[in-house]
């Protein structure tokens, strides 16, 4: 299959998702990301898409306090104590299912993102990645 720019970016967006909650914490955030081979989670709230976390956000959060004695200890009740609400990116770009995939690459290009929430009438309904893109053209 090769990839056609003008096909809608439902084709090749991820559907199943994995979502938190603003009031989840930061630790269940560190649990999905060790346990699942994912670098964003959108944050949902009455199935409105109100941010994403990525990765990225959660190491550079943790990074600030990786010279700590006793760190384990320390980050696990940091990590504890903090919610999704509180890092998450908010304001985010969003794509609908039937946007086309060059306008995906478009706005990743423009605002310098790896993932795309996409939503159809204020719901999520996938996630477009960069990643989804480099896998479509190497099929």
């Amino acid at each position: 299959m090769t990839l056609n720019l003008l096909d809608r970016v439902s084709s090749i967006m991820s559907k199943e998702l994995i979502t938190v909650h603003p009031k989840d914490t930061l630790l269940d955030v560190k649990a999905i990301f060790d346990n699942h081979r994912i670098h964003h989670i959108p944050v949902v709230e009455y199935k409105k898409l109100v941010g994403m976390i990525s990765k990225t956000d959660l190491l550079h959060y943790q990074r600030n306090y990786s010279q700590v004695p006793y760190k384990d200890v320390f980050e696990e009740s940091r990590l504890k104590a903090y919610k999704v609400g509180e890092v998450m990116t908010k304001g985010l770009a969003t794509l609908s299912p039937n946007d086309r995939i060059d306008v995906a690459i478009e706005v990743f290009r423009e605002n310098i993102l790896h993932a795309i929430p996409v939503t159809q009438d204020d719901e999520l309904v996938g996630l477009i990645t960069t990643h989804d893109i480099i896998e479509a053209l190497a099929k």
